[in-house]
């Protein structure tokens, strides 16, 4: 079986790098798998002090595998996405995500479990739950967290598509840049953050993200259910379908 998700490291940056294009760099099973191993080499290799996310293809992330969803549902894959999120929120060392094209559901909360997210000022975002019957309930541990409570209700309740500057102003990415100047931003911002000692990276997030933390420990169980009990509903399920079946066309 094909990798889905790459893994390079130079210096003290970890790169890892969704490369799924088949379907849009989709939360699968096997990518979910493969990204926690790459986070957990990642985070056990003294030699790295920085660790960033990126994904191959014009799409960065469509969310959850709905393919998988339909046919076997999703109470493992939800809580699986939950641990992901609390491990890149926990990880002793900085966690960058560099976002272009698409932005999706599920994949939000990776940008928002990061701890620093650059994204082009045309990148879109978009919380698609609620369109097909289903809520942001998962994702909503760290989403809710980053963004301010009006755009987060504007955007997780009407599902609809905003840009990278948008996303900025919400508080959900730190920072939108045109595209010619995305990798230079990032490679500035990781070399910044490359220059901190590990002790001091490693304790300052942690007082960073104590209350992210306590978020998700408190909710992420119910959230988990939540989910799979919606992914497994008639009126989603027929949603999914039918969004699949669009996209085939």
């Amino acid at each position: 079986m094909d990798s889905l998700v790459r893994y390079d490291v130079a210096d003290a940056l970890a790169t890892i790098t969704l490369d799924s294009q088949h379907n849009r760099n989709a939360l699968s099973r096997q990518l979910v798998t493969e990204l926690f191993g790459h986070l957990e080499a990642a985070e056990a290799d003294e030699a790295v002090r920085v660790v960033l996310i990126r994904a191959e293809g014009k799409v960065f992330c469509s969310g959850a595998d709905l393919s998988e969803a339909t046919s076997d549902g999703m109470e493992e894959g939800a809580r699986r996405i939950v641990e992901l999120q609390r491990l890149i929120a926990t990880m002793g060392k900085p966690v960058v995500t560099r976002l272009h094209g698409a932005v999706r559901a599920g994949g939000i909360g990776i940008v928002a479990a990061s701890d620093i997210a650059v994204a082009t000022e045309d990148a879109t975002f978009a919380l698609t739950e609620v369109k097909l019957g289903l809520a942001a309930a998962i994702i909503s541990l760290t989403v809710h967290h980053r963004m301010n409570p009006r755009a987060a209700a504007l955007t997780t309740l009407g599902g609809e598509v905003f840009s990278g500057v948008q996303a900025a102003s919400y508080g959900l990415v730190t920072a939108a840049v045109p595209a010619d100047r995305l990798d230079a931003e990032v490679e500035r911002v990781c070399g910044s953050l490359a220059t901190g000692a590990p002790q001091g990276l490693r304790e300052s997030k942690r007082i960073l993200n104590r209350d992210l933390l306590a978020r998700i420990d408190a909710g992420g169980e119910e959230m988990a259910a939540l989910s799979a009990r919606l992914f497994a509903s008639d009126d989603a399920r027929e949603a999914m379908t039918a969004f699949l079946n669009r996209r085939k066309t």
